[in-house]
C-alpha cells in the first residue's frame, strides 16, 4: 500500500481500535495465481508480536484449503469524499482538487486452517456474544439446540492468521476544527 509518511498510523491501540470497531475484514488470497477476496468477520486476539486473527468460513469455501499461503487482511474504517473548500480555492487561484479521506489497516500473515469443533464453538460463542451484546434481548449460541449447533460446527472451518506485519493509513486531508 502506498502510504506517505504523513498518513502512516503506527499506534497499535489506534489500529486495534479500528479493527474492533470494523471487524468485517477482506481476506485476500491467491487462487492459482488469481487474487481472491473473502469478506469475513474477524477477531484480533493477543499473540505473537502483532496479534492473531481468528475467523471461520463455510467448509464449502475453498479459501481454508489455501493454508500456509501468505495473505493480506484489509480492515476499512470511516471514509468520506472531500470537496475542495471554496475559500481555499479562491485563496489558491483555483489550485485545489477533491480527495477521499479514509482509515485502513492492512495485516499480513500466513493462513492456517483449524478443523476443531471445540475451538470453533469457542470462536462463534465469543463472536456472537460480542455482537449480540448491543441487542435488547441478546441471542446466545446456547439458545439453539445443541444437536443443531453441533451440525453447523461440522459445516465450518476455522481460520487463524498470526500477524507478521501491520500497515496503517489514516488519510485525512481535511480536518474540521
Amino acid at each position: 500500500m502506498y502510504c506517505p509518511a504523513r498518513n502512516a498510523q503506527t499506534d497499535p491501540r489506534t489500529l486495534h481500535a479500528l479493527i474492533a470497531a470494523h471487524p468485517l475484514g477482506v481476506l485476500v488470497t491467491s487462487n492459482d495465481g488469481v487474487p481472491d477476496a473473502d469478506h469475513l468477520p474477524f477477531e484480533l486476539v493477543a499473540g505473537g508480536e502483532h496479534g492473531v486473527l481468528h475467523a471461520h468460513v463455510a467448509r464449502r469455501n475453498p479459501v481454508w484449503r489455501r493454508a500456509a499461503q501468505s495473505v493480506l487482511v484489509v480492515f476499512r474504517g470511516p471514509s468520506a469524499y472531500i470537496t475542495p473548500d471554496r475559500v481555499e480555492k479562491a485563496a489558491n487561484g483555483g489550485r485545489v482538487v477533491p480527495t477521499w479521506d479514509y482509515d485502513v489497516v492492512h495485516l499480513h500473515g500466513t493462513l492456517r486452517a483449524i478443523d476443531d469443533a471445540a475451538w470453533l464453538r469457542q470462536l462463534v460463542t465469543r463472536q456472537t456474544g460480542r455482537h449480540e451484546a448491543m441487542q435488547p434481548d441478546p441471542w446466545s449460541v446456547d439458545d439453539a439446540p445443541r444437536d443443531y449447533t453441533e451440525g453447523l460446527l461440522k459445516a465450518i472451518v476455522g481460520i487463524e492468521i498470526v500477524v507478521e506485519r501491520v500497515e496503517g493509513k489514516f488519510k485525512r486531508e481535511f480536518v474540521t476544527g
